[in-house]
């Protein structure tokens, strides 16, 4: 019986799986940067402060704390053998993080100042797109 449900499983290979990962951050990063930006034009002034403090802030996120989270998955892919199920891109307490994170976007969307919902978006998307370039950066090297 798991013989015969394993041939429904999307089973990709390493390269595959940095791939996915790699696009997931940069998509995701791109959207919330752009959600950002389209909020901006709401503040009523200060936009470039804020845009240069959110960048700032993303970078600093980005190199402490999304950087080894990145190098961390990475390097539990790589242990993975060729034909794991393209759902372990992350491991399932990654994907409750997300959806917990989702979650809470959705809520403060709701209750936050405009201002300080514009720099939160700008500054996680931007922390999610620069540390992208380190799962990008693995993807590569595995050609």
């Amino acid at each position: 019986m798991a013989q015969q449900l394993s041939r429904f499983k999307p089973a990709v290979s390493r390269r595959t799986l940095l791939f996915m990962s790699a696009l997931m951050w940069t998509i995701i990063g791109l959207l919330l940067l752009a959600k950002g930006g389209y909020r901006l034009f709401q503040v009523p002034q200060g936009q470039l402060l804020l845009v240069g403090a959110a960048f700032a802030v993303g970078s600093l996120k980005s190199l402490f704390v999304l950087d080894p989270s990145a190098k961390r998955a990475i390097d539990r892919i790589l242990l993975f053998q060729d034909g794991t199920c393209l759902g372990a891109v992350y491991s399932v307490k990654t994907w409750i993080l997300v959806l917990c994170m989702m979650s809470m976007g959705v809520i403060l969307r709701s209750y936050l100042p405009v201002m300080l919902l514009c720099f939160l978006l700008l500054t996680i998307g931007w922390a999610l797109l620069f540390s992208s370039r380190l799962v990008w950066r693995a993807w590569w090297t595995r050609r």
